[in-house]
């Protein structure tokens, strides 16, 4: 299974002389759901965007499988390797459910056939059925477009699932299907799944729990 680690990571922003990370050291393992949580600015988006291979670490390694990300492809690594699932979805607006769900494949070299017969079941896995398959995000509702955005990150083959906040625009009941659904795609598919949020709910459905504070992880709690 998947597996990705910080050892020692650092950075900090251009014209910044605070850290925004310092020394984190830490591990998400594939078959288990992770949370990460903390203040705003505590450094919790900064490291997800490092472990998206969005930023580089000014000092420590972050390695996938054993592989540093230093080495790797990034644009390879972000297409095929790792998805991101976002607070505000970033559906295509023009695009159909399934056409968002499509895209990635298309550009990874998925013929547009093979990608509709994959897009569908993907899409009915995370409970969005045939009739919801041609709508556009804007005749769905917050709950849908976030499995249709879950979907699209599925599409792509990644086993690394990074979530921001992947609740934060929803109810609490569509918030709870959401998860669900993460801690399904880990446990049963043996996805490793990380999530950013402030929602302390949410975090404790989880495997393991990082607190971090001032851009560094204070506690662990498995």
């Amino acid at each position: 299974m998947t597996e990705l680690k910080l050892e020692n990571v650092s950075y900090r922003y251009k014209n910044s002389e605070q850290q925004a990370l310092s020394n984190v050291y830490c591990k998400f393992s594939g078959g288990s759901v992770t949370s990460i949580v903390g203040p705003s600015g505590s450094g919790k988006t900064t490291l997800l965007s490092i472990m998206a291979g969005l930023d580089k670490p000014l000092s420590g390694q972050v390695l996938i499988d054993g592989e540093s990300l230093s080495t790797l492809d990034l644009d390879k690594y972000r297409r095929e390797r790792v998805s991101m699932i976002f607070q505000a979805f970033h559906l295509f607006p023009l695009l159909t459910a399934l056409e968002n769900v499509c895209f990635s494949m298309e550009i990874n070299g998925i013929a547009k056939k093979d990608a509709k017969i994959r897009g569908a079941k993907i899409l009915e896995s995370v409970g969005i059925n045939a009739e919801k398959h041609k709508r556009y995000p804007s005749n769905l509702s917050g709950g849908e477009q976030q499995r249709v955005a879950i979907a699209r990150a599925l599409s792509s083959g990644a086993r690394l699932l990074l979530a921001d906040e992947p609740t934060g625009s929803l109810d609490s009941t569509n918030g709870e299907a959401v998860i669900s659904i993460l801690r399904r795609l880990a446990h049963e598919e043996g996805y490793c799944v990380v999530v950013v949020t402030h929602n302390l709910k949410v975090a404790e459905t989880s495997d393991v729990i990082y607190h971090m504070s001032d851009g560094a992880i204070i506690h662990q709690k498995a």
